[in-house]
């Protein structure tokens, strides 16, 4: 069955900071501050315009990011699984909104582009329920547009033990937007990055 996305309302947005920043040390990459604000708040300045309403997909104690006055959604399956269970958790919350799709940005690039989704519902057009961004350097499944209507698919590739986010979105014919530069998808991993990413500002 294929699902197709319609133009009527605007995709909501959600924010995937729900990884466990090993290589940071621990703790929330997106809280770190990158120049006078925080890498999260600089995601959400620009992800704002481009989508009807906002969301931060992320585990542990909610109460850490109610300075943002976002909903914070966590992940439905349990033991971590990925950025595929922060999708779900997004998709199951833009339903609850009578939304038809919703566009997905890592938590720790700040960097991405401002007409992400314009360029990910173009991408959209010719009928396929997903697009993800690419760049030169390839594709990054974490920056993607995705259909409501393929929650319960998701759900169920997620109990079935899928994990990376490729496998599953290639079985759906994903298409691909393309944008010309690598450095807008630069993210944040190590302290080092950190420092790189305050030279960019």
């Amino acid at each position: 069955m294929t699902h197709t996305l319609g133009t009527a309302n605007p995709p909501l947005g959600v924010v995937l900071a729900g990884g466990q920043a090993r290589r940071m040390g621990g703790g929330d990459k997106p809280l770190l501050k990158l120049g006078e604000s925080s890498i999260l708040q600089r995601i959400l300045d620009r992800l704002a315009p481009q989508v009807g309403g906002l969301a931060i997909n992320a585990n542990g104690d909610p109460g850490r990011l109610a300075r943002f006055g976002l909903p914070v959604l966590p992940d439905s399956v349990a033991d971590h699984p990925g950025p595929l269970a922060g999708v779900l958790a997004g998709l199951d919350w833009a339903a609850s909104h009578g939304a038809e799709a919703i566009v997905t940005v890592a938590g720790d690039t700040p960097f991405f582009p401002c007409d992400l989704v314009p360029h990910l519902t173009q991408a959209c057009e010719a009928g396929a329920p997903i697009a993800l961004a690419a760049s030169p350097g390839g594709r990054h499944p974490t920056f993607g547009l995705w259909s409501t209507a393929l929650r319960d698919d998701l759900r169920t590739a997620l109990k079935d033990g899928t994990r990376k986010v490729v496998l599953w979105t290639d079985r759906h014919n994903a298409a691909t937007a393309d944008f010309p530069d690598d450095a807008a998808f630069f993210n944040v991993n190590t302290p080092e990055d950190l420092t790189k990413a305050e030279a960019m500002l």
